[in-house]
């Protein structure tokens, strides 16, 4: 091949490539719960506008301390693998730090309604989606490894498949840890809250082959202790 025709591949190789990147959207949904809107990154196919056709659905969610934009910021080929994987990647807020839980003790934050009704409500009204809980898949890094778990196990009408990575699954773990006392209460006086939010006690519900099950913890990952019981 001829140094221009070598080129002129490459160019239209970048040309056609780049057109096929899916697309990011921010949108805000309301919370009836919480009073207020929450913004969230939508990652669509390319051809997702063009198309009549359904989608099944990932809801991708943030660790301590990120937001709905953090996922597309350090990962921004899931712009690519929403084409390869004709699916829609859903990334919502949850606040600093949420835990996606309904608190016990602070009644302004219900990001467990938020994210397991509101969100997959409002996804499913206003973009082409598969429905049913077949086609709808939930995961997440950190807090988000242990609000994906939770809220599945809590929700199996609502998801087939969740995924952890590096999640702080028990929060007994670390009792003393980020926001806990705010959400949570006294770690000492409300020890039983710490357990019954957590994904290892939401997870002891579920019958065999109820809800398909991805852990992921790097061994020098000192979490790597409460994912291992998990396992086990």
């Amino acid at each position: 091949m001829q140094l221009k025709q070598l080129i002129l591949a490459i160019c239209l190789f970048l040309i056609f490539n780049s057109g096929r990147a899916g697309s990011v959207d921010t949108i805000t949904v309301f919370s009836n719960a919480m009073q207020k809107t929450i913004k969230c990154v939508v990652i669509s196919p390319s051809n997702y506008k063009k198309s009549s056709k359904k989608y099944p659905v990932l809801y991708l969610l943030h660790g301590y301390g990120g937001n709905y934009a953090r996922w597309i910021n350090v990962a921004p080929q899931l712009k690519d693998q929403v084409d390869a994987l004709q699916l829609l990647i859903v990334c919502p807020d949850a606040g600093y730090g949420s835990w996606y839980a309904d608190s016990p003790a602070d009644s302004a934050v219900k990001y467990e309604t938020f994210t397991a009704t509101e969100l997959v409500n409002y996804i499913d009204s206003n973009y082409h989606t598969l429905t049913d809980r077949g086609h709808r898949a939930i995961t997440g890094l950190s807090m988000g490894g242990h609000g994906a778990l939770f809220l599945a196990a809590r929700h199996k009408n609502q998801y087939g498949a969740a995924g952890s990575m590096s999640g702080l699954v028990d929060l007994s773990f670390f009792p003393k840890g980020m926001n806990f006392q705010h959400l949570f209460g006294d770690s000492t006086v409300n020890a039983a809250n710490l357990k019954k939010y957590s994904a290892t006690t939401a997870l002891e519900s579920l019958k065999n082959r109820e809800l398909a099950l991805t852990i992921d913890c790097g061994i020098y990952d000192f979490l790597i202790i409460p994912n291992r019981a998990l396992h086990q």
